[in-house]
């Protein structure tokens, strides 16, 4: 089935070298096409959440995750040299306590700059392609070279998706929840 579906998304995410003008990709054509997506509140609390705790800690930090709805964002911060995280609720501009330092963490970490998405083209493709079902929340996750996009959809037909974007909106992988 996730074959199926990313096979389906590729297919809505691309068309054919007939319609590219010359010198310019399939890709490239498609990406153009796409309008760009007013992006919601919690697109744009990723952000302010991350430099919420930069602000909070006294300077640069690396995460772990930062995933924001449009009720809450969570950060979640690594301390103990990657060993340990904090998290973070940022709720309607306002950055809460900590919570308890949780220790045993593992995984990559990113930076604030490796937040590079483009706000108004990160959930694009996902709401041309997917016009019935609703993006829930963006997941931002460090991959040991910067950092992932993960939107998280409701399908039209009643199932969660996890949809790995580019910075663009590109769409990477689709996977059933």
């Amino acid at each position: 089935m996730v074959g199926g579906l990313a096979l389906a998304m590729s297919a809505l995410t691309s068309c054919s070298d007939d319609d590219a003008e010359p010198g310019t990709s399939a890709e490239q054509v498609s990406s153009a096409s796409i309008p760009d997506v007013e992006a919601p509140q919690f697109v744009l609390d990723v952000r302010a959440a991350i430099e919420a705790v930069e602000a909070e800690l006294g300077g640069p930090q690396e995460f772990f995750e930062v995933t924001s709805n449009a009720q809450f964002t969570n950060v979640f911060v690594a301390v103990d040299g990657g060993t340990a995280a904090v998290a973070y609720a940022y709720v309607d501009g306002e950055l809460q306590p900590p919570a308890p330092k949780q220790t045993g963490a593992t995984g990559n970490t990113f930076v604030a700059a490796d937040v590079d998405y483009v706000d108004d083209r990160i959930l694009s493709v996902v709401a041309v392609d997917l016009p019935d079902s609703g993006i829930d929340a963006l997941s931002v996750y460090g991959d040991g070279f910067g950092a992932t996009y993960v939107l998280a959809a409701t399908s039209s037909v009643g199932g969660l998706l996890d949809i790995v974007v580019g910075p663009d909106g590109s769409v990477f992988s689709v996977d059933p929840i």
